[in-house]
């Protein structure tokens, strides 16, 4: 009668040490794969900022120039103000709110652009050494955020596949772990651009 007792107890004690490793184990893998979503967002939080953060000195340089057109560098500054205005909590990384992300960040790109097509009329600023030295840095931002969002894009994908499997989603659910949104091409990025001469 003991014995049979005590492999009763070691069935019990073994089955549930089993269960318990599976929810703690299934726990604390969904809770590094969320801190390595939030990482990542932050790093691609960091690349927009560094950007950001050359923009004034690339239009006080640009501003050197008196005939320079006043509106061009008026949108570049409105572009980066709407852009930093918007912050999204890592928490809430949906589509709709990366896309709002995006959109802000769009708009100083468009406005980048537009500032970087004006200057090619103007040889003297074209040439400026500390111009051509943000201009090369702008440059180089733009190909780390390019990087940074792939890197979002790649822990997003493992961070939702593993909450979706068996018998993380299940767990998922009972302990709040919702699926992130990812940085999706903009719309019309798929055709190709007319270029007329």
């Amino acid at each position: 009668m003991n014995k049979k007792l005590i492999i009763t107890l070691a069935i019990i004690f073994v089955v549930g040490f089993i269960i318990y490793r599976t929810f703690v184990g299934s726990y604390n893998n969904m809770v590094n794969r969320e801190e390595a979503v939030n990482s990542s967002w932050a790093q691609v939080e960091n690349v927009y900022q560094r950007r950001s953060d050359l923009i004034p000195n690339l239009v006080n340089t640009v501003k050197g120039y008196a005939d320079f057109e006043q509106e061009t560098l008026t949108g570049v500054i409105e572009a980066r103000a709407k852009a930093t205005s918007v912050n999204i909590n890592p928490e809430n990384l949906t589509p709709e709110t990366i896309a709002q992300f995006e959109q802000a960040q769009q708009g100083v790109s468009s406005a980048l652009g537009r500032l970087l097509v004006t200057v090619e009329r103007y040889p003297d600023l074209k040439a400026n050494q500390n111009f051509l030295e943000l201009q090369a840095q702008l440059e180089g931002t733009e190909n780390r955020i390019t990087v940074e969002r792939q890197k979002f894009n790649e822990v997003v994908n493992s961070y939702n596949a593993y909450i979706r499997q068996f018998p993380q989603t299940m767990l998922a659910g009972m302990y709040g772990f919702e699926r992130k949104g990812y940085f999706e091409a903009r719309e019309g990025a798929d055709v190709v651009p007319e270029v007329q001469f």
